[in-house]
């Protein structure tokens, strides 16, 4: 689940619905999502299950001002954590299908949590009213699992966050519902490409700021968009911390620093394939683009040690 950079490419007035070229109503082969379905109520979890400090109360605590370095113990239970993470993800492979409504995707990712004695981490983060988030065509980020259906053609991004033993692990990939069209399948496969290739730079000593240039550079050479306003954040026993993770080419990212051992973060580029430009839905979350055009979102945590870097969400 991203952090959002305000000094990034968006607006947070409504939705501009009406969208024209030489005169026409644009009609894409795909759905465009417009506004946000009907809401259930948030699920409940059990009163013996650990949980992070803002579960009730929807506000984080603090993060600290430096990354923080990861004890062996707390690395064992990150590692944990990320793999379950992980293997929810795989879970949904063959869960999620045609007529299926992303509140019914979230309920699951909910099951699992629990089944698993784990905290569902967006779960009244910040007042996130759902377990997981649900991204469809035209929504690059933070969709809220609601009443609307899966249709075929739909790409979706699911991210899946958990917490256990003190310690957040988080991870995101797309799904193609049905019959996706070559761009649909070609968007949704840079965006995985773009967050391997970047994984494959890191290491002790290395800028961060290396991890943007890598991303966009890949990303602009397919004819695709990186999303500025997402980032990649540290993550452990914090939900999301220093440091930042810029998915683009950005001058201030030098400021950064290095990476380091014991430090782990995700990589989550956004990538359109139309503009920049996003809106955010009345529902203070769902980000969509503001030209309609598709988005898609690929998520790993990883963790940089002595000798270079382990994908921990695996």
């Amino acid at each position: 689940m991203n952090k959002m950079v305000k000094g990034g490419i968006f607006t947070s007035v409504g939705r501009h619905l009406e969208k024209l070229s030489s005169g026409l109503k644009l009609k894409p082969k795909w759905n465009v999502v417009t506004a946000v379905g009907e809401v259930s109520q948030m699920l409940e979890v059990p009163k013996t299950l650990e949980k992070p400090p803002y579960w009730k109360t929807g506000v984080p605590p603090p993060s600290p001002e430096t990354p923080e370095l990861k004890t062996a113990e707390q690395l064992r239970n990150l590692r944990s954590s990320c793999s379950l993470a992980f293997s929810i993800l795989q879970h949904l492979e063959s869960f999620v299908k045609v007529d299926m409504t992303t509140d019914e995707i979230d309920r699951e990712v909910h099951r699992m949590c629990l089944e698993n004695d784990a905290y569902p981490s967006p779960l009244n983060y910040s007042g996130f009213p759902k377990s997981c988030c649900t991204s469809v065509n035209n929504i690059a980020c933070h969709g809220i699992p609601d009443s609307r259906k899966l249709q075929d053609g739909d790409i979706i991004n699911i991210d899946i966050t958990v917490y256990k033993n003190g310690m957040h692990g988080d991870c995101s990939r797309m799904y193609k519902i049905g019959y996706v069209d070559d761009g649909g399948s070609k968007l949704c496969d840079v965006t995985y490409e773009a967050v391997e290739r970047a994984v494959h730079i890191c290491g002790p000593g290395v800028p961060y700021y290396k991890i943007g240039e890598e991303i966009e550079k890949f990303v602009e050479s397919k004819g695709l968009t990186v999303i500025p306003c997402f980032i990649g954040h540290g993550i452990g026993s914090y939900f999301h911390g220093p440091p930042d993770i810029y998915h683009h080419k950005f001058e201030e990212a030098k400021l950064l620093g290095n990476m380091t051992p014991g430090v782990a973060f995700t990589i989550e580029p956004a990538v359109g394939e139309g503009k920049k430009d996003i809106v955010i839905l009345e529902d203070g979350w769902t980000a969509c683009t503001l030209d309609d055009s598709r988005a898609a979102q690929s998520e790993l945590t990883v963790f940089i040690n002595s000798q270079g870097v382990e994908v921990l969400t695996k």
